[in-house]
């Protein structure tokens, strides 16, 4: 068949207008120290009870049903915040199997308990399940290699060297005797991987493939009207850097055009100075083809729409229910923590997801909000930790 037209982009798609929302306001406490890495150190301060939230039936069923899916990595798991161990959480996951969607509220409430980290103030951006034109094989219109993971990108553990390293990693590649940094993004884009064979499909446009990084996961419209749906595989081991941040420093947008869509239309406007720009993100993120349910999330289970938050795993517990509070009425209400991302750093910083297609990316492309933060932990954690530091 011979190939199409590559679809227009999809930058028609609005930002949604938020409905404001007033946050419910954390308790007085200090914001987190300098230095401080991970939640057990950043202070912890007792929460409502879950009862006291407004958690809403559909939140709290969305919510448990991502949580059920959790449970099996969630118990197993190492949590690097220094909360909760993988056995605290076996009695709300053994408790969640049998648990019916009408009783999601009542099962939050009977097992968990909200602690704040730090001042407990919150921001959250959004992010979805991008759809772009592309194609598995190299065809007129279809020119931007995505790329596989290489076999010459190699991670490495730096615990396993020094304890005083533990819980942090690096990745690079060997050249000689010595490992060094990956190729960063502009050195791929100019062909470092180029006939390796690790091109796994071809994206009809750079400016949707380089967001389709930073989402982390995506849909590929092919020619023929059929999806090829790809995830996270791995990345570079390079700095990101949010290139919406660097331009409203420069100058080149204005505050309040630093939406996805702001930013695609600046960079559409002018591709030369725009290419270099999204040059300066040295990140570069491998994808896989997924065949299975998806998109998965750093919990190597399906990501939920409207349900579940990627979180910095060293803050907040991966596979933690977490409460937010915001002043935009569709980030409030009961996540899962799924997910992690390069941007998502430090305490009450989170990434709501909100699936694929116009609306998911309407909402995400626009997320700002800011408010407050709890999670939820399994019931006598604060009075374990509190008598371990005894």
């Amino acid at each position: 068949m011979p190939a199409r037209p590559a679809p227009a982009p999809s930058t028609g798609v609005p930002v949604r207008q938020p409905v404001a929302a007033t946050p419910l306001a954390p308790a007085p406490a200090a914001a987190v120290p300098a230095g401080v890495t991970t939640a057990a150190a950043a202070g912890l301060t007792a929460g409502p009870a879950v009862q006291d939230l407004p958690i809403t039936m559909a939140a709290a069923a969305r919510a448990l049903g991502a949580f059920k899916i959790s449970c099996a990595t969630l118990v197993r798991r190492t949590d690097a915040t220094g909360l909760t161990r993988g056995a605290d959480w076996q009695p709300a996951c053994d408790a969640a199997r049998s648990t019916q969607d009408r009783d999601a509220g009542a099962f939050f409430a009977r097992h968990f308990e909200t602690v704040q980290v730090a001042d407990g103030k919150a921001f959250a951006t959004g992010y979805y399940e991008p759809e772009i034109a592309g194609s598995r094989t190299r065809r007129p219109g279809y020119d931007v290699p995505i790329y596989g993971r290489p076999s010459d990108l190699i991670d490495v553990d730096l615990g396993s060297f020094s304890e005083s390293l533990a819980g942090r990693s690096i990745r690079g590649r060997v050249d000689g005797t010595k490992l060094v940094q990956y190729h960063d993004r502009t050195a791929i884009e100019k062909g470092a991987l180029a006939g390796r064979g690790l091109e796994i499909a071809w994206a009809a446009d750079p400016v949707e493939l380089f967001f389709l990084q930073i989402q982390g996961s995506g849909r590929l419209r092919q020619p023929d009207g059929s999806v090829m749906r790809i995830g996270y595989a791995s990345q570079n081991g390079r700095d990101y850097t949010g290139i919406g941040k660097l331009m409203l420093d420069r100058g080149l947008l204005k505050p309040g055009q630093t939406s996805m869509q702001g930013i695609m239309a600046w960079l559409r406007a002018n591709p030369e100075q725009g290419t270099a720009i999204m040059r300066e993100n040295k990140s570069y993120v491998f994808f896989r083809e997924l065949t299975g349910p998806g998109p998965l999330g750093a919990l190597g289970v399906p990501v939920t729409a409207l349900a579940t938050v990627a979180t910095d795993p060293k803050f907040v517990p991966l596979g933690a229910p977490v409460f937010l509070s915001m002043d935009r009425q569709d980030a409030n209400g009961l996540w899962i923590a799924q997910d992690t991302g390069g941007a998502i750093k430090g305490s009450n910083r989170f990434d709501t997801f909100w699936g694929a297609g116009d609306d998911a990316r309407a909402i995400a492309g626009g997320m700002a909000a800011r408010g407050t933060a709890w999670l939820l932990l399994p019931k006598g954690t604060l009075q374990r930790l509190g008598a371990a530091r005894d």
